[in-house]
């Protein structure tokens, strides 16, 4: 299993804006520079998670991101889902995966994906914000 840098970027976002919870909105350029991360990929990072309600902007002076939501009730599941849509990004496992595959009944790999998704699942939506801070 792979994460992708929108992935790995959006997390590191996110635990920024946790560790600074409280304390009034973060400028976006503040976290590229405290995380060493590219502005311009952040900027598009943050459309999708404020989407989903994860994260708030505030313009003006001092504007910058704030949480959406108390960092304990903010999963890593929701931070991943909010990115890309899905966490395990196989077809025929996948949360509302299109039609069935045609070799569902026979494929002994199929156990293993389900098996893993179940796994990988439970564990980015048993940790929150707050555990990584």
């Amino acid at each position: 299993m792979k994460f992708s840098a929108k992935e790995q970027y959006g997390l590191r976002v996110m635990a920024e804006l946790a560790r600074n919870h409280g304390r009034g909105p973060t400028p976006l350029n503040q976290i590229a520079e405290m995380e060493e991360l590219p502005l311009p990929s952040l900027e598009q990072i943050v459309i999708p998670l404020r989407q989903a309600g994860l994260v708030q902007s505030l313009r003006g002076a001092h504007g910058g991101y704030l949480l959406g939501r108390r960092p304990e009730a903010i999963t890593i599941g929701d931070i991943i889902r909010a990115l890309e849509g899905t966490i395990v990004p196989i077809p025929c496992v996948a949360e509302g995966s299109c039609a069935p595959c045609a070799r569902e009944d026979i494929c002994a790999a199929r156990n293993v994906w389900q098996l893993v998704r179940a796994r990988l699942e439970d564990a980015l939506d048993k940790m929150t914000l707050a555990d990584l801070c």
